[in-house]
């Protein structure tokens, strides 16, 4: 599969992506899929799989049938099977998180190094993939040490987030700083520390990009904020100035008994970001504390339960404390104050 013609300015990310990311070594086999809209992504990724002599198979999604894809293509599949490392790279539409999710299973059974570009731009290329991933993961580490022994996690921002989370110690504290193992696939820009929270209570005001199909369809919603009230991690209010984005969000919180939980809270941690762009792939990874509802990926945190749905919420410049210990102030991490100046 040929993407199309190299956009120079792409390499960069590109070769972070690919030898230090996940790493590749010479000869080894490499699924990348994409789509139509991730062409120019694909092209510089095949191109550094090539400066690496790494075997690959390339995959249009657009080629096995229409989308939005209701199921995971079975060439797509088969080509997973059989590699040593995968990349997905495409924009999702509605309705695909299952087939999504079907090709993290076979990733996580099989245990490949994989990188999960789902949303991927050349801006995020041009962006978070040129962070500093050895540092992003120091980082990571730093905070899925202090958060193994934490009792509670509060966030506050200007406009009006003010939550308070606490965990389970039998549910794992996981980190995707960009440096992938076999043990963990990780999204494509990095830095994220996260686990599945026990409890949260409060006010969360997303004004900044929220996840899924959401994204693509309302772009970043800092002019028409989601105001959502949660109680003992479930969804309970949710209030929009744009009533189309506030009654679709609760439906799709509602899609089965467990799209209304809180199944992931996260911190970002790429120091690499100066500012959102409005892409959720990439604002996650923002230095601050999100939240996403539906699924807990508890083949990682270990949580017991499942969502068909998960949606990540997003707020700007947050007041973050570990117990009693401020570690973010307007959404900057206090690094000397880490260790880590």
């Amino acid at each position: 599969m040929k993407f199309g013609p190299l956009q120079p300015d792409l390499m960069p990310g590109a070769k972070n992506a690919v030898e230090t990311c996940l790493a590749v070594t010479p000869n080894e086999r490499v699924a990348l899929i994409a789509d139509q809209a991730s062409r120019a992504v694909a092209a510089s990724l095949s191109a550094a799989l090539a400066d690496r002599h790494a075997s690959f198979t390339g995959l249009l999604l657009e080629d096995f049938g229409p989308r939005p894809m209701k199921v995971a293509p079975p060439a797509v599949l088969d080509a997973l099977e059989t590699a040593d490392v995968g990349v997905l790279c495409m924009t999702p539409q509605p309705g695909e998180l299952s087939a999504r999710m079907a090709i993290v299973r076979i990733v996580e059974r099989r245990q490949i190094r994989y990188a999960h570009m789902v949303g991927v731009t050349p801006e995020i290329m041009r962006q978070g993939m040129r962070a500093d991933y050895n540092m992003v993961d120091r980082l990571s580490d730093k905070l899925r040490e202090r958060m193994l022994g934490a009792q509670t996690l509060t966030v506050k921002t200007s406009a009006g987030t003010t939550i308070a989370a606490h965990f389970d110690r039998g549910l794992d504290w996981v980190k995707t700083s960009g440096l992938i193992s076999p043990r963990y696939w990780s999204n494509l820009p990095a830095g994220e520390v996260f686990t599945t929270p026990a409890t949260v209570d409060g006010t969360f005001v997303c004004d900044a990009t929220a996840g899924d199909h959401f994204n693509g369809k309302y772009g970043d919603l800092q002019s028409t904020p989601l105001t959502l009230r949660i109680k003992n991690a479930r969804l309970v209010e949710v209030h929009c100035d744009r009533k189309d984005l506030e009654q679709e969000f609760w439906e799709y919180c509602h899609t089965d008994e467990n799209s209304d939980r809180v199944g992931e809270l996260a911190f970002g941690t790429n120091l690499g970001l100066s500012e959102m762009i409005g892409v959720l792939l990439q604002d996650e990874k923002f230095p601050g504390v999100h939240l996403a509802f539906g699924d807990p990926y508890g083949s990682q945190t270990h949580a017991d339960w499942k969502s068909r749905t998960h949606v990540d919420v997003l707020t700007r410049n947050c007041d973050v404390w570990i117990d009693a210990d401020q570690i973010i102030c307007k959404g900057k991490y206090r690094l000397e104050h880490l260790g880590l100046a």
